[in-house]
């Protein structure tokens, strides 16, 4: 599916950049004579800031088209369209209690000691309508939801009488108008009940089920391959038979974040380090990707595979970003429809953090959601904190919330301490300015619990 508006697809299919990546400091983001999208600006150790880079991955991708879904599919998904009442809620007059539906009136003087005598002349269920208007006098018996008969006025719950059914004994006064749900009291016909932008929660969709809607124009959940590279990875469930082996947690982690994101995710798992192996399997996914994650294979080793071929798979950039962790970063445009590939690095805590960073809001804008970045909240340090200047730190965190929200860090830096990452229910943002924080001072946090 193409994302891209076409503006710069036309630009894309004139640009000879396409296969060509970026040069690394050059600001037209290919070499000379090319043309590519103009990448962020760098500092004096070629390092693009965070925010700069997440601006720059959002400039590339556009929000899906809509598309009519089935209410239920439609959950948790942004309207495309306002959506405009046909009917009245509710539709009709009708029963709020099981009871009688009487002339208020008669009822002037019913008392325990003295009660009103009506006589029952028909009774009405829910998806029934009355025969015949009721007479003063006399009581129709209705169920909860059914319509009023022409006549009636008030309902007297069958506890204010002895729920008698050729004649009933009234107890109670009651005021004109007990117990009616009034036509279109909740919702008139011609009322606007949702914009464009909405989010639909479950009682958006039971809303539009009751206005009679079986669709909603939608923009639907992006699909999300995430791909784990590395020759040294074993699936889960599986023997370990080295010693060099480990177990791929990587494309779990993404994948698991990717759908509580509001992604449709399609895991592929660990890849070998053959080139030609990765080339064909990215191609192959392609037929069913709005987006493609892969971890690993983005830094500076011999062996990281997917900076090696992404030049013939489309235009690419391979970015060192001023942030610990997640520095190497690569962005792509790949195959005929231009699809946006992310690659994040390899350590798990890497990864996850450059998630947050810049493919959650990549998801978030493809389903048009907004705020496309998690909201930073204020926190109380719950002790000292260190970080180095020059680069964005993203530290993981515990916040606890009784009277005032504090945080206290979990674990070291370290980029594969991914049990430490387990713990934390935030990311402790310390800007590039930061070299220290006292306890007691305020920081910056994106609580990790909030879809």
């Amino acid at each position: 599916m193409a994302l891209f508006g076409k503006r710069r697809k036309q630009q894309t299919e004139s640009d000879p950049a396409v296969g060509v990546a970026a040069v690394e400091g050059d600001p037209s983001g290919a070499a000379e004579g090319d043309r590519g999208p103009v990448l962020p600006p760098v500092d004096a150790e070629g390092r693009r800031s965070a925010d700069a880079h997440r601006e720059f991955l959002l400039s590339m991708v556009e929000e899906l088209p809509p598309f009519g879904q089935q209410l239920l599919d439609a959950l948790d998904l942004t309207l495309c369209e306002d959506v405009v009442s046909q009917v009245d809620l509710p539709g009709f007059d009708n029963s709020a209690m099981d009871g009688y539906a009487v002339q208020w009136p008669d009822l002037t003087g019913a008392s325990d000691s003295d009660p009103v005598v009506l006589a029952v002349v028909g009774e009405i269920a829910a998806g029934q309508q009355a025969t015949q208007p009721l007479s003063p006098g006399t009581a129709m018996k209705v169920m909860t939801g059914a319509p009023i008969p022409p006549g009636a006025d008030t309902v007297v719950p069958y506890e204010d009488t002895d729920r008698g059914a050729d004649d009933v004994l009234v107890y109670r006064e009651a005021p004109e108008g007990q117990h009616i749900r009034r036509r279109g009291e909740d919702l008139a016909a011609g009322s606007q009940v949702f914009s464009a932008g909405d989010r639909l929660h479950p009682a958006s969709i039971g809303l539009l089920a009751a206005i009679g809607q079986d669709k909603a124009l939608v923009r639907p959940r992006p699909r999300v391959v995430v791909i784990a590279t590395g020759s040294e990875l074993v699936e889960p469930g599986m023997p370990l038979e080295s010693a060099g082996q480990l177990y791929d947690s990587n494309s779990f982690l993404l994948a698991a974040a990717a759908r509580r994101a509001g992604a449709q995710v399609f895991r592929v798992g660990m890849v070998s380090d053959d080139p030609d192996q990765v080339k064909q399997l990215i191609r192959d996914q392609l037929v069913r990707a709005d987006l493609v994650v892969t971890s690993g294979g983005v830094s500076q080793g011999d062996h990281d595979v997917v900076k090696q071929v992404m030049p013939e798979l489309g235009w690419c950039d391979f970015a060192q970003v001023a942030m610990q962790p997640g520095k190497p970063q690569g962005f792509g445009l790949i195959g005929d429809d231009q699809t946006p590939m992310i690659m994040v690095p390899g350590n798990p805590v890497s990864a996850f953090v450059s998630f947050e960073a810049f493919v959650r809001p990549v998801i978030r804008k493809l389903r048009g959601v907004q705020p496309y970045t998690r909201v930073a909240l204020p926190a109380i340090a719950a002790h000292d904190m260190t970080s180095v200047p020059g680069r964005r730190q993203f530290a993981r965190g515990i916040v606890t919330e009784d009277g005032d929200r504090r945080v206290k860090l979990v674990g070291g830096h370290g980029s594969h301490l991914i049990g430490d990452l387990a713990q934390a229910n935030c990311l402790v943002i310390l800007d590039e300015e930061t070299e220290s924080v006292a306890a007691g001072d305020t920081v910056p946090v994106w609580l990790l619990t909030e879809d």
